[in-house]
């Protein structure tokens, strides 16, 4: 595979690849159920150390 033959690949597969990732990742953040995780990390360091979830 030659320079050429890579960066096409890089230009072209690459960014598909990044774009698809990118919206799987905050597709993952939206996801039904992930408020109580985010709200949890929200407050995580007004905790006092005795944690209540187990």
């Amino acid at each position: 595979m030659t320079y050429d033959e890579f960066r096409h690949f890089a230009d072209s597969y690459g960014l598909i690849f990044m774009g698809l990732t990118f919206l799987a990742l905050v597709g993952w953040t939206f996801r039904k159920g992930a408020s109580a995780h985010h709200e949890r990390a929200a407050t995580m360091i007004f905790d006092d150390g005795e944690r209540s979830d187990g």
